[in-house]
Order: structure tokens, then C-alpha cells, then sequence
């Protein structure tokens, strides 16, 4: 016999201890998955899970097997749908003009701060004004020597007629006379346009601004001498009352808007915030650009707004919306209802028996949260929340967005849609939760 206390009998002893736990525990994980609650032989025969619920999957979850799925049910109704051109663009003044100086001389005074909003002719700045009040001088100086010149001859030429009637002068020296005095009547309108000139001058010398806008940052300082010729200016003036937006959508959707333009219809337009989300603007639709672009298959239309709050700002980034027609009588749903998988487009819609089925449908404009669909009729039942646990023929517990217990696996539908109204039960308070914000949730049916 071995000797337990040898090394080998020691090995022995310690073998046959793991082959023990080993056995133990393969014996107690047997036990626990043929004796677990809610999953024992006779329950499997007989199919009830009642007594199991809420162990798998949770109460009114997938696992509950025969228990109905809750969800969220709209009616479909029948309205009016907006169809809206969506476009990105950004905001341009109608007109912005750089003021330079059209004389050269001394900046002398600047009467303007950089941000300002201006006036038309409200004074911006002032050149040094002296050499063009001389200039002005020496021209009513001429003048006034051409007018003398002019009246001396004149009178010379009365003299001459009066001496040719008495036949004591020449022909000729009457007709030289007559030819002087008109020299010097013309060189009065030369003298007359030089001061008008001079005047002109010296009124350039007061810049002052030549629309209604916002002014820019100041491009040179009081002291420096300007010339007619410089490329920066003194300042840029920007209208911004109204205002313009450029935009580009698809070409496709050209014939649709030029028969509107040339019906002569007005377009609403409206520019939200690069989110999206808030509206900055409202106005219509200006003009259309004359050509495609052949690169990115679009075209250009230019939008005004008002722009009274001034919200819009040149340069800035806008989402633009414009409405090119109504659908009349269209068949109307909330986005959150459509789905989109092996079948294409559909919804689920929900029988007088409370079982659904996939029923494709067409979508047409969305505005909104809703959208306008082919394929239903007004009063037709939609799931919007609890389609993911759904398939074909799969029977439904219509619930509210106040649903608890059971129900809470779908309470938070029924909410975004427009005028829509959750479920179609007594009392039901659908509508109350946030739902699904994006038309055409993504979504797919199970296998039949």
C-alpha cells in the first residue's frame, strides 16, 4: 500500500478532490437549467407563460411570447401638404459699394466710426478742400475777363453796323466783327463749364455715403493723401436693408419654380440658422441665375428679405426654404410612422382585430414632422413607436403616452406629428411624450 503521507499518495488525494468539485458543479448547472423558473418542461408544453413574465425580456417586452406588443397608433387624416424647395446658400448684400476719394489730396477728416450704420449722403470724410477753392477761383476769374471781352466787342459790332449802313465800312470788317463776338460767346460756355468743373471738384472733397448701409473697417487714416486711384478706398458700405440670399438648388426642380416665376407668383422664402432649427428670416424669391452649373447639376436663385431686426448678416451661412406649391387633399402621417427595410418604404398598420401588417406606401412632401404618403386612406391606424418589436401579423396593445407597467416599452410615442392623436382607445392620452423627431425612422420588419 501507498503511504499516504508520501508524495505520490498526496498527488493521488488531490486528483480525486477536483474530479469531485468538477462532477458537483456540472451536477448543480444541470439542475438550475432544467428546474429555472419560467422555463421548465411542463410550462413549454402547456405555453404558459404567465406565471414567467417579466423573468425574460421584461413585461411587454420581446420575451413576453403571446403576450400582445404595445405600441403607439396614429389615424392617418387627410390635409393640406406644403411642398418646400430645401437649399443651401449664404447671404449677400443687395448692393455694397467701396467709397474711394474721386480727387487726390490730404485726408483731412474722417465723421465716421467703423460699424456705423449710415445714411445716403450722410458725410464721411473730408479732403483738404483749398487747391480746388482756387482752381474755383481762377475760373470765375476767366470767366469774368471773357464776359468784358465779350460786351466790348459787342459794342464794336454795333458801331460797325451802324457805319456799314451809312456806307462808310467795308463788308468785311462788319462780318470779322460778327465772327469775334461769337468766339467770345463760346469761350463764355467754356469758362461757365470750367467753374462747373471746379465746383465739382471742390465738392468731391466732401465724400459722403452713397447708399443706406453698414459701414466696414476704416482702410486709411486722417493725415494720408488719397488719390482717385487707389485700389482699397477709405471705407466699404454694405446694404443691409433688404438684403439678399444666394442659394442653389437641384436642376431637376428648375421647370417647377420658372413656371411659378413666370406665372408671376410670388415665392415665400424663409433662411434658418446652420442648425436648422430657428428661422431667421422671411421674404421671396428674386430672380434665377441665367445658366445651370454643369459641374454640380444646380442652379442659383437669389432670395430678399427685409431684414428689419437685422438677423441677417453678409456672408452668413443659411439653410433656406422656399415654398413652390401646396398638395391639396393629401393623405398625411407622422414621419415617425414610416419605415424603411426589405420591403422598401411602408408602415405597420394596425387592423380592427389589433394584428398589423406591412403596408408599403409612397412618400410624397414632408413638412414638418409630417408627411404626405400614397398607398393609405384617412383613418387608417399607423404604428409611430414599438415598431421594432413587430412583424407581419403580430398582434398589438394600443397604449397612450402615459402607459405604465406593461406599457411602458412604448410611452414615448405618440408625440410629434402635428395634429395627430396617439391611440384610438377611451380615454388613451397619447401625444404627451417627445416621439420621434425625424420623418422616416429607420427601421426594419422581422421575417415572417
Amino acid at each position: 500500500m501507498l503511504n499516504p503521507e508520501s508524495p505520490l499518495g498526496q498527488s493521488r488525494s488531490r486528483a480525486w478532490i477536483w474530479i469531485v468539485l468538477i462532477c458537483l458543479s456540472l451536477a448543480a448547472g444541470g439542475a438550475y437549467y432544467f428546474l429555472r423558473p419560467g422555463d421548465t418542461p411542463q410550462q413549454d408544453a402547456k405555453g404558459d407563460l404567465r406565471k414567467g413574465e417579466g423573468k425574460k425580456g421584461g413585461k411587454g417586452g420581446p420575451g413576453g411570447q403571446g403576450r400582445p406588443a404595445p405600441v403607439v397608433a396614429v389615424a392617418a387624416k387627410t390635409g393640406d401638404v406644403n411642398v418646400y424647395l430645401n437649399g443651401l446658400g449664404s447671404v449677400s448684400p443687395l448692393n455694397i459699394v467701396t467709397v474711394r476719394s474721386r480727387v487726390d489730396g490730404q485726408l483731412m477728416r474722417v465723421h465716421f466710426r467703423e460699424g456705423q450704420l449710415v445714411k445716403a449722403g450722410e458725410l464721411l470724410a473730408e479732403i483738404d478742400p483749398r487747391p480746388f477753392e482756387v482752381q474755383l477761383s481762377q475760373a470765375e476769374g476767366q470767366l469774368a475777363r471773357d464776359e468784358a471781352l465779350l460786351k466790348n466787342s459787342q459794342a464794336d459790332l454795333e458801331r460797325y453796323r451802324t457805319l456799314f449802313e451809312q456806307d462808310s465800312l467795308a463788308r468785311q470788317q462788319l462780318d470779322t466783327q460778327a465772327s469775334l463776338v461769337r468766339q467770345y460767346e463760346a469761350v463764355l460756355k467754356v469758362d461757365r463749364a470750367a467753374i462747373d468743373n471746379a465746383r465739382l471738384q471742390l465738392g468731391y472733397s466732401r465724400i459722403v455715403a452713397p447708399l443706406t448701409g453698414r459701414l466696414g473697417l476704416r482702410q486709411i487714416d486722417p493725415g494720408n493723401v488719397v488719390r482717385a486711384g487707389d485700389a482699397n478706398g477709405l471705407v466699404v458700405i454694405a446694404q443691409l436693408q433688404p438684403i439678399g440670399t444666394v442659394f442653389t438648388v437641384a436642376e431637376d426642380n428648375l421647370p417647377a419654380v420658372m413656371k411659378k416665376v413666370r406665372a408671376g407668383e410670388r415665392l415665400p422664402v424663409e433662411a434658418y440658422d446652420r442648425g436648422g432649427r430657428t428661422r431667421l428670416a422671411s421674404g421671396a424669391l428674386l430672380t434665377v441665375d441665367n445658366q445651370i452649373d454643369s459641374a454640380s447639376g444646380t442652379v442659383k436663385l437669389k432670395a430678399q428679405f427685409a431684414n428689419t431686426d437685422n438677423a441677417l448678416f453678409p456672408n452668413q451661412f443659411v439653410n433656406v426654404r422656399m415654398l413652390v406649391d401646396v398638395k391639396r387633399g393629401a393623405t398625411i402621417i407622422p414621419g415617425a410612422a414610416v419605415q424603411r427595410g426589405t420591403p422598401g418604404t411602408f408602415v405597420y398598420l394596425v387592423a380592427a382585430d389589433r394584428s398589423v401588417s406591412i403596408r408599403k406606401v409612397v412618400l410624397g412632401p414632408v413638412d414638418g414632422d409630417s408627411v404626405a404618403v400614397e398607398g393609405l386612406a384617412a383613418g387608417d391606424l399607423v404604428v409611430v413607436d414599438g415598431a421594432d418589436r413587430l412583424r407581419e401579423g403580430a398582434t398589438v396593445e394600443l397604449a397612450g403616452a402615459a402607459g405604465s407597467g406593461a406599457r411602458g416599452g412604448a410611452g414615448k410615442g405618440g408625440g410629434k406629428g402635428g395634429n395627430f392623436k396617439a391611440g384610438v382607445l377611451k380615454g388613451d392620452k397619447g401625444g404627451g411624450g417627445k416621439g420621434r423627431e425625424a420623418p422616416g425612422a429607420e427601421g426594419s420588419p422581422a421575417a415572417p
